[in-house]
């Protein structure tokens, strides 16, 4: 009998759902996606699934990426899968997490139901925005983090120096357990939000004057907030300025400005497809694949996901 262990992938991210399954030792399932005449999308699985433990790798970036999930999810269902695990690296609507405006929608929980509804057994996702979103889903989700990897990159270099900085107040918690796995102290960036493209930046706690910084956030979308925290750092007379984010949204004018800002390095990792046209000398990105593949093969084999960071 083959291998019951499935992974198949949308159109958001192929490469690294072929790269995952090179770290597994599997091909990629067979799946296709298409379009009929009247702009609706059709998605089909190519190949035998029946009591198989299926895993469908798609980052949710736009909101065709979103359909395209959930059809899968669906047509796995309907193929009589025995287990269907949702591989989202990024799950965009994680900043829509609460009813904070009158009459609006709380898009996350929203799109977690679908996720359910739509036939998913399990989540795995990496670096919610907020971390309550993972108790949006009625599922088991397990929630990665990328600060292994991000730690493990930076310590090549000279960090005698260092102080990590949190973009905001509310990025504290993530940022702190990067500073501490590298042992640096933390200090944090006083801003106000303007607009969704817009900060203004107010004040910087913690000692950075001479010292080399490293600015930690969950993903970078259109960089203002990174472009205006950069500005502010020059002004306190750093050395240095480094920025780790896991998810490189990049939208808009995001790689005009990182070319443009005095920032030495931004590093992000490939939970989204980056473009050649967008992976500028200033940007590296690392890849998540090793991580999601150990995590797929422990929930494939019930083993511990936790241990994986410990």
């Amino acid at each position: 009998m083959k291998d019951p262990l499935k992974i198949f992938s949308g159109n958001a991210n192929p490469e690294l759902a072929l790269a995952i399954c090179k770290e597994v030792g599997i091909p990629l399932g067979e799946a296709h996606a298409s379009r009929f005449t009247n702009d609706n999308l059709f998605v089909q699985i190519g190949e035998n699934v029946r009591e198989r433990d299926c895993f469908v790798v798609q980052p949710l970036q736009t909101s065709e990426n979103i359909l395209e999930l959930l059809l899968m999810l669906d047509a796995l269902r309907y193929a009589s899968a025995k287990r269907i695990t949702a591989v989202v690296p990024y799950y965009s609507y994680a900043r829509s997490d609460k009813k904070d405006m009158p009459r609006i929608s709380i898009a996350a929980r929203l799109i977690a139901d679908l996720v359910v509804t739509a036939g998913a057994h399990r989540m795995l996702t990496m670096t919610l925005h907020s971390d309550q979103v993972q108790g949006f889903f009625s599922i088991p989700c397990d929630h990665l983090v990328a600060t292994p990897l991000f730690c493990q990159h930076f310590r090549r270099q000279d960090l005698s120096n260092a102080v990590v900085l949190a973009p905001d107040a509310g990025s504290a918690k993530r940022a702190g357990a990067f500073a501490s796995r590298l042992n640096l102290p933390l200090g944090f960036v006083d801003k106000r939000r303007v607009s969704d493209t817009q900060v203004e930046v107010r004040s910087v706690v913690g000692e950075v004057k001479g010292k080399d910084v490293i600015i930690f956030d969950d993903e970078i979308a259109a960089a203002g907030s990174l472009m205006e925290n950069v500005k502010a750092l020059r002004e306190f007379g750093v050395n240095r300025v480094y920025a780790g984010a896991t998810h490189g949204v990049l939208s808009g004018p995001a790689v005009q400005r990182i070319e443009a800002m005095d920032v030495d390095r931004v590093v992000v990792t490939n939970t989204l497809h980056i473009p050649p046209e967008k992976r500028i000398t200033k940007l590296e990105v690392i890849s998540v694949a090793p991580l999601f593949a150990e995590a797929i093969k422990r929930i494939h084999t019930g083993e511990s996901i936790s241990a994986i960071f410990e």
